[in-house]
């Protein structure tokens, strides 16, 4: 009996501490490989995509086309296509030579054209014109004295910055000075002839292809379709010559 008196508290003492202190099961997770098995793990395909810049450079490749006119030439007259065209073309560079001129000199102002009751004339045709002094331009029309006033009106109006004044049948020319503002609206002037050269140059087209759909009957599609490709082609090319041509002025006029 003492002796149980003695170990009662011994195990009440050794249950109190497993109560408050219970195990801890810890468990060892398997830490992944560090080279995962390939036959497990497939690697991804990859797809090789064109890129935007490669899709518009393939587009913009598109095939020339070079007709032998003479093959053609019961459907349209293919040299006659491309003389129209370049005709245009030439007109500009007349256009910029005559009235986009910088410097204002005795040959700028030979094709000014002007109206008199009769017709249209070169104003070189109405009047001698000279040059009296780096500052001065004198147009003498003693040949042509009824047409003076509209030979003056045609300066006036021309797009040369032109302020005649008329002395008898002598019409006095200032050079217009070089400023900023000048060569600015010289260069505007420039755009828009070679606007008026681009819509000329639709127009041949647009003439040439309605020529061209005219004489559907007796051939094929494929032919039919191929002298449409080779006028629009043309008329690209001189599009293409009448933007150098002004972006050319552009540079001459703004310096």
């Amino acid at each position: 009996m003492a002796l149980n008196h003695l170990l009662r508290p011994l195990l009440c003492q050794s249950l109190v501490r497993q109560v408050r202190c219970p195990l801890v099961v810890t468990s060892r997770l398997s830490a992944p490989p560090l080279c995962p098995d390939t036959t497990r793990y497939p690697a991804a395909c990859t797809r090789l995509y064109a890129t935007k810049k490669s899709k518009a450079k393939a587009k913009g490749q598109s095939a020339k086309v070079n007709i032998n006119s003479a093959l053609v030439e019961d459907i349209i007259n293919l040299d006659e296509v491309k003389g129209d065209m370049t005709a245009v073309l030439n007109a500009l560079k007349d256009d910029f030579t005559r009235n986009l001129s910088i410097r204002t000199s005795p040959g700028a102002l030979d094709h000014i054209v002007v109206t008199t009751q009769d017709g249209k004339f070169p104003l070189n045709q109405l009047g001698q014109i000279s040059m009296k002094s780096p500052q001065l331009i004198m147009v003498n029309m003693s040949s042509f004295p009824e047409a003076t006033e509209a030979a003056s009106r045609a300066l006036r109006e021309s797009s040369m910055n032109l302020n005649p004044e008329v002395d008898g049948t002598i019409i006095k020319v200032p050079v217009p000075k070089v400023t900023r503002e000048h060569r600015e609206n010289l260069a505007r002037l420039a755009k828009q002839f070679s606007n008026k050269a681009k819509d000329s140059l639709r127009r041949v087209r647009s003439n040439s292809i309605a020529e061209v759909k005219k004489a559907k009957e007796g051939h094929s599609e494929d032919v039919i379709r191929l002298v449409e490709k080779q006028i629009q082609q043309l008329s690209d090319n001189i599009a293409v010559d009448i933007d150098k041509q002004l972006a050319a002025k552009t540079k001459e006029l703004l310096g």
